[in-house]
């Protein structure tokens, strides 16, 4: 109970907050979103790949993302030909099962469960998980060779990406920024989590349920919220990974779908509704299964 009220427990008042503003007053959710993803997203990365040392950790993390996501697609995939399923409902399952919130939801969680070392580590793995998701996410919403294009593109055009860039280039070269630069840096960096904590909060108000599946719905929850963790666990014991690192790995891993995979859905037809029913869903099956989790994990 303690985790829960610790831990959980702020990280749900401030989504719920989100929720009941955009119930209230349906404010703008894309010009929020865009300016903390232009502004306040690219502050906090900067700020945390600027002041830590990039070390083999991080390299494992990699390896770790890349495995569990071809391991998350194979079972979709495995589930599309037993099933017979249309392509756009595989790629929907693929959207939904594969891409988890380890942004909006799973670094505020790690921030309040482990502290700023496992939040730094926290940091790193959204912007690679972002990555991953604009490229694969976009790839498998669109298919084909124009899903190919169109990745690539979104990848280039994510202001996180080139704020790491800039950060390693400022590392690798030693360059000492002014202490009050380092201040305003800060400012935008701090208002970044509490932001897109508010927005995910905002984007589960405008989910739109209709025609549930649940036999495809009950499937994307078990592999989201119970078979990624798994497999999670058994990733990191084959890898040489700091012990707070495989812990942050694991919670990760066991966040709910990821909100701006509906988006793709929506855009490329990917079976939306299903798409944003596993988000509703599988964020609700959250709230009782992270607590036990951390519980476990110590």
């Amino acid at each position: 109970m303690k985790i829960f009220i610790e831990v959980v427990l702020p990280v749900l008042l401030i989504f719920l907050a989100g929720y009941g503003l955009q119930k209230w007053k349906r404010l703008d959710i894309k010009a929020i979103s865009t300016f903390a993803l232009y502004v306040l997203t690219p502050g906090l990365v900067f700020r945390t790949f600027y002041k830590t040392e990039m070390n083999v950790q991080y390299l494992n993390m990699v390896i770790f993302s890349f495995i569990l996501l071809f391991l998350l697609i194979l079972v979709n995939k495995l589930y599309a030909r037993i099933r017979k399923v249309p392509q756009s409902v595989e790629s929907g399952m693929i959207l939904s099962t594969v891409f988890m919130n380890s942004g909006n939801y799973g670094a505020p969680i790690i921030l309040f469960a482990y502290g700023t070392t496992g939040f730094n580590y926290s940091v790193s793995l959204l912007v690679l998980h972002a990555i991953m998701m604009n490229f694969f996410g976009v790839y498998y919403a669109a298919r084909g060779k124009a899903g190919i294009k169109i990745a690539i593109k979104s990848v280039l055009e994510m202001p996180p990406t080139w704020a790491v860039f800039a950060a390693l280039i400022f590392q690798w070269l030693q360059v000492d920024l002014p202490a009050n630069t380092l201040s305003a840096i800060d400012l935008v960096a701090d208002a970044a989590i509490p932001t897109v904590m508010l927005v995910l909060g905002m984007q589960l108000a405008e989910i739109s349920l209709k025609h549930f599946q649940w036999d495809k719905i009950g499937f994307g929850v078990l592999v989201r919220m119970f078979l990624s963790p798994a497999l999670a666990a058994v990733i990191v014991y084959f890898l040489p990974l700091d012990p707070l690192l495989e812990k942050v790995l694991i919670v990760s891993a066991a966040m709910p779908s990821a909100a701006t995979t509906t988006m793709y859905a929506l855009q490329f037809d990917a079976e939306p509704e299903l798409v944003s029913s596993i988000t509703f869903i599988t964020t609700l099956v959250s709230i009782g299964t992270i607590t036990p989790l951390l519980y476990l994990l110590g």
